[in-house]
């Protein structure tokens, strides 16, 4: 058996694994690698396989970086299923298609602006409908057989909606292995999803390490945070409140803590945007699969009227809705995508917000290396943004406590549930330092022999 690391090894982005056996082919998610224009690049490269020989493709989750390259794969010949949660099939009809509306206006406007260095398209719209119609949709813990040989089983990995951790048993001859691979974890006794399931076997695993080398926030300095922020910038500064934020998972995280906020009377009724036709689909899509949720969420979503009970939510739709908030002044808390801030929405009211004191720019997802995003959580004072270079004067807030990733602590929680060490483990998605670093943790505390891998390694065993 042999798993080659395309993406996601020693950086975070682009979660991509290839696995052979005599028999069979298939990939472990086909994310997409974010982080500028060398992140696109490394998009447009060729992978190391033909797509026409992959038997099928496992996806973790919904998330960009871990299926944003499908319609691409599918385009260029892969002919196979894409198995997934049900959930995650519903997502990426959001997912895909905004992915690929996204690159075709970029692509559209660097036309008619006559750029030299216009990035090429990695699809169309056109490509991502068409890759939707090989999605098959399975439950949580209900095995299935994509190959005679392989068994998958589903497990809830509690990081976003239908996000996944696969289980995997594989038979060659007489012998069958078991190969789990994490894919994002989520961080346990976090608002919406429930806790990831507690795996007890494994002879290979590959874990995940965005966080493996800190620790989150507690929730409750992380809410009083949130909650000075917005009281300083909404009625002391007299400013907006902008937040980047995901559109899956984070945003509806983000509001039923602060109608939580409301309701328990530590924020008066706030007025909140949502400026996001993909949130707004999201959200739709969460609540039809709301046995899903934890027990708090489902109480207080009760499809998006339990929170218009606590905010004064709006979410737009048409591009002059989403440009008339811009002639808001104060008192505003407007949520828009992108989360790492190099596309979307959220690049038109950064322009209108990053040179004015008065305004708040909250972050509170990861940024990855080269985007907009990570340049503003790095203190820069200038930024290039739609093509002009802007001042940074409003106030830059990162909010850590919120993420979806699992930190340090909660990673080793969740594999000292494991009942033996994995024969082998690999640590993935992390950049360069904090993979290597949560490898060494796990040999000196778990005692387990483990590595990060180096993008395009192939390994046997």
């Amino acid at each position: 058996m042999h798993i080659t690391f395309i993406g996601a090894a020693r950086q975070v982005t682009g979660s991509c694994f290839l696995v052979e056996s005599n028999e069979l082919r298939f990939l472990v998610d086909c994310g997409m690698f974010q982080g500028g224009r060398e992140a696109h690049q490394q998009n447009l490269q060729a992978w190391p396989f033909d797509p026409r020989e992959l038997d099928f493709v496992l996806l973790t989750h919904g998330h960009i970086d871990h299926s944003g390259l499908l319609p691409r794969l599918c385009a260029l010949g892969f002919k196979g299923p894409i198995h997934t949660t049900h959930a995650t099939a519903d997502l990426l009809e959001v997912m895909l298609l905004d992915s690929a509306y996204i690159q075709e206006t970029t692509w559209a406007r660097a036309q008619r602006r006559q750029e030299r260095r216009a990035l090429p398209l990695l699809y169309t719209v056109a490509q991502a409908q068409a890759s939707l119609q090989q999605l098959e949709g399975h439950a949580y813990d209900e095995p299935f057989q994509p190959h005679p040989r392989l068994r998958c089983t589903l497990r809830d990995a509690g990081h976003i909606l239908g996000s996944a951790i696969l289980e995997l048993s594989l038979t060659e001859g007489r012998r069958t292995r078991t190969l789990v691979f994490s894919g994002d974890l989520g961080q346990p006794h976090r608002p919406i999803v429930r806790d990831p399931t507690p795996i007890r076997h494994a002879d290979v695993l590959l874990v995940e390490s965005t966080y493996g080398n800190r620790l989150h926030r507690p929730m409750d300095e992380t809410v009083d945070e949130l909650t000075e922020v917005i009281t300083d910038t909404l009625q002391r500064r007299k400013g907006n409140v902008i937040i980047p934020a995901f559109a899956l998972g984070r945003t509806q995280e983000l509001l039923q803590l602060l109608a939580e906020l409301v309701r328990e009377h530590r924020l008066p009724r706030l007025q909140v945007f949502v400026d996001s036709p993909m949130a707004n689909k999201v959200t739709a899509i969460t609540w039809k699969h709301r046995e899903l949720l934890d027990d708090a969420a489902r109480q207080l979503l009760d499809g998006g009227q339990g929170l218009s009970r606590w905010l004064d939510l709006r979410f737009t739709q048409s591009v002059d809705e989403s440009m008339a908030l811009n002639r808001i002044k104060a008192g505003a808390i407007i949520v828009s995508a992108s989360g790492m801030c190099d596309a979307g929405r959220i690049q038109h009211h950064l322009r209108h917000h990053l040179d004015r004191p008065a305004s708040a720019i909250v972050i509170i997802g990861y940024q990855a290396e080269g985007t907009l995003g990570r340049r503003l959580v790095d203190g820069a004072k200038r930024v290039r943004l739609l093509g002009e270079d802007h001042r940074v004067r409003a106030s830059i807030h990162t909010i850590g406590g919120l993420s979806a990733h699992a930190d340090r602590d909660a990673l080793l929680g969740w594999l000292r549930g494991f009942e033996q060490a994995p024969a082998r483990t690999f640590v993935v998605h992390g950049e360069t330092s904090t993979a290597q670093g949560f490898a060494s943790t796990l040999q000196q505390e778990l005692g387990w022999k483990a590595e990060a891998p180096e993008p395009g390694q192939r390994v046997s065993w």
